[in-house]
């Protein structure tokens, strides 16, 4: 299979302006490669990590304006584009990350694990389902910050003596000040599930005051550094992931095979 190129946007947000963020990103998105085969955007990039849904989350319909969005800049680029928006859907709320294909088509997925911590639980509700994509003939499974702290949920296994997925990714509003869990669990989720990780993180103070230093990060199946942004930095990251290193790696060291068989409940 051929290799995967993948850029991921680490920049500041305009705090619950949602056109100012659209406009902003699409001059980023502008300047990226434009032989991405995927390309990610922070969690909740239209608005910052708002808790207030009922003013600034987005109905869940064709007429989203961040989806048209992100349907525009995926068939720009000819790229996969994704990123979470607070999303309104009958009549609850959803910290929801679009999976965006050039075509127009889409998939979402709900971040399962909400933040007590800042009350987002008392807001949104959270998903039950993770979602695997695949793009080039990768496998790709999309997960949402704080989601990276519970393992289980991200736990590579084998379907039919094959691994689940081959890229894990994190995107997040994930503050500065607990940076380090974020660069020592990224490392660990690449480690343990034998797949490239890629976590992108914002930069700036959020509304509340919250500063976020971005350490967006690239890993190897090896939990080896390939590309990391400056933090607090804007920067546009792109990676190359080699098919050929990761398949060498699992073949010579097969350590899928020996995992747990496990279920989760709901």
């Amino acid at each position: 299979m051929e290799d995967l190129k993948i850029t991921l946007v680490q920049t500041k947000l305009h705090w619950e302006k949602p056109e100012a963020n659209r406009n902003h990103f699409q001059e980023l998105i502008e300047k990226s490669p434009d032989d991405s085969d995927l390309i990610l955007l922070p969690e909740m990039f239209t608005t910052g990590f708002t808790m207030n849904p009922e003013k600034y989350a987005e109905q869940s319909a064709e007429d989203m304006a961040s989806l048209d969005f992100l349907k525009q800049a995926a068939k720009t680029k000819q790229a996969v584009v994704s990123g979470s928006i607070s999303t309104k859907d009958g009549d609850r709320y959803y910290n929801r990350l679009f999976w965006v294909k050039p075509d127009g088509s889409y998939s979402t997925y709900d971040k399962r694990h909400l933040f007590t911590f800042a009350e987002e639980d008392k807001h949104y509700s959270g998903g039950e389902s993770k979602i695997i994509e695949e793009v080039k003939g990768w496998k790709i499974l999309p997960l949402t910050c704080y989601d990276l702290r519970f393992p289980v949920w991200s736990r590579n296994r084998l379907i039919d003596g094959k691994p689940e997925y081959d890229l894990l990714t994190y995107i997040a509003n994930w503050p500065a000040a607990r940076s380090k869990p974020w660069s020592q669990l990224l490392p660990a989720r690449a480690n343990e599930n034998q797949a490239y990780v890629a976590g992108l993180n914002r930069i700036g103070e959020d509304g509340n005051g919250i500063p976020h230093s971005g350490d967006s990060i690239v890993i190897s199946p090896k939990g080896e550094t390939i590309v990391a942004a400056t933090p607090g930095k804007e920067e546009i990251l792109t990676a190359t992931l080699s098919r050929a290193d990761l398949e060498n790696f699992r073949e010579k060291f097969p350590v899928l095979h020996d995992g747990d068989n496990f279920s989760l409940e709901k």
